[in-house]
């Protein structure tokens, strides 16, 4: 087939099925990503290839998937930067700050203990042959303390807590979170000698990113920007201009191991925080990201499951990983709310949240599998977990969230 013909077929595809999903998740009070989520591992050999195998290979030819790889990052990287444009400081910016430390460090630490503790039960039997234990183990680790920046973000603004106080939290947490996830993971990959200087090149190049996109960027950025503040429109000139600042710095972090998604979020905390720009460029481009090309992703990482681990003791490893990954978000993040000094209520909001792990995690766990650090089994179970947390989300969200006028220590903030 046509390659070209090819790729437009697998969009198709993708998206009719992400359409379909989404419509049937939302019936059951899920936001649209989740059905998104369970429409990618639907389109792989769990689903697809295992009712129509002639179908699915010739629908999702090996040889076409790299330039889905290429479609499915583009997107989330677009989807980022509104995420960073949007941004706004909290009231109370130190203390929100401590707060988020507390929570991004405990969702982390504690996480992260429980992944070391449950990687002796399975190390023998999924790790592949020739990785260390430790690699192993680490990365298992790091898998169980992401939180997925963007899903999160998207149950936000479905749910309308995008400017609550435990959704700011939350979403402030998540990309300090994230972004020491990162960090930890270009080590992990540099032990095993697949990136050699990773860790030191994540971390300078980071450093370096960071001042460039603020020190020199941001006035830049503002001066250009300076004469559309009181208007509706964005010129294409002022357009291009972003999109140019948006891939550069996508693909620098992508080039230094980071991501291109944290350069793309970065490049958006940048730009001016005004409200009339933001909302053009969300009009732009939210459409594009979010309806189009951020199911690609997900429909990516389902290519890569497979089915016959959920048989035997893989279920036991499944439900080890599961209660591992629970367990250390939820405790880990509200008891770093609790110290913050946010209620109960809201603590355990902030954990729910946080345990979401969608994106991120898919795009974690597929940097390992092609790494080498997990094998096929490994990668299903812990897209598994992936589904399972995030679907969680929005029952915790109705859980801990609902009837919040109760008490008056329930509005936000101790006082």
């Amino acid at each position: 087939m046509n390659p070209t013909l090819q790729v437009l077929l697998q969009l198709v595809v993708i998206l009719v099925a992400a359409r379909l999903c989404g419509a049937v998740l939302l019936r059951f009070g899920q936001p649209p990503v989740i059905g998104e989520m369970v429409a990618g591992l639907l389109l792989g050999p769990i689903a697809f290839g295992a009712w129509l195998p002639e179908l699915h290979a010739t629908v999702f030819e090996t040889s076409t998937l790299p330039v889905l790889s290429g479609l499915a990052t583009l997107g989330v990287s677009l989807f980022m930067f509104i995420v960073g444009a949007e941004l706004r400081a909290p009231e109370g910016t130190r203390a929100q700050l401590r707060s988020a430390g507390l929570v991004g460090s405990l969702g982390m630490v504690v996480p992260m203990a429980l992944g070391l503790s449950i990687a002796p039960f399975l190390y023998p039997e999924f790790a592949p042959a020739g990785v260390g234990f430790w690699p192993f183990a680490l990365f298992l680790a790091i898998t169980m303390s992401v939180t997925a920046v963007p899903v999160l973000a998207r149950i936000l603004k479905d749910q309308g807590l995008a400017q609550t106080a435990p959704g700011r939290l939350a979403l402030g947490a998540a990309v300090i979170n994230d972004a020491c996830a990162w960090i930890l993971l270009a080590m992990v990959l540099a032990m095993v000698g697949r990136q050699e200087g990773g860790a030191l090149l994540a971390v300078g190049g980071g450093a370096l990113m960071v001042a460039v996109v603020f020190v020199l960027l941001k006035p830049l950025f503002a001066r250009l920007l300076m004469s559309r503040e009181d208007s509706d429109e964005l010129p294409a000139p002022a357009f291009a201009w972003i999109m140019i600042g948006v891939l550069a710095c996508a693909g620098f972090a992508e080039w230094i191991g980071l991501h291109a998604i944290f350069g793309a979020f970065l490049f958006g905390v940048a730009l001016p925080r005004n409200d009339r720009l933001l909302h053009a460029l969300a009009r732009r481009i939210e459409p594009v990201a979010i309806v189009l090309l951020m199911p690609v992703l997900f429909a990516l990482a389902g290519q890569n499951a497979t089915p016959a681990v959920f048989a035997g003791a893989g279920i036991g490893a499944f439900a080890l990983v599961l209660l591992a990954a629970i367990v250390g978000k939820l405790a880990g993040c509200a008891i770093g709310a609790r110290l913050g000094g946010y209620s109960w209520r809201d603590s355990l909001t902030v954990g729910s949240l946080m345990n979401a792990r969608g994106l991120m995690e898919l795009v974690v766990i597929k940097i390992g599998l092609d790494a080498g650090l997990i094998g096929p089994e490994l990668f299903t179970l812990l897209f598994g977990m992936t589904l399972v947390t995030t679907l969680m989300a929005s029952p915790l969200l109705s859980l801990f969230h609902a009837r919040r006028n109760d008490a008056v220590a329930d509005s936000g903030r101790i006082v």
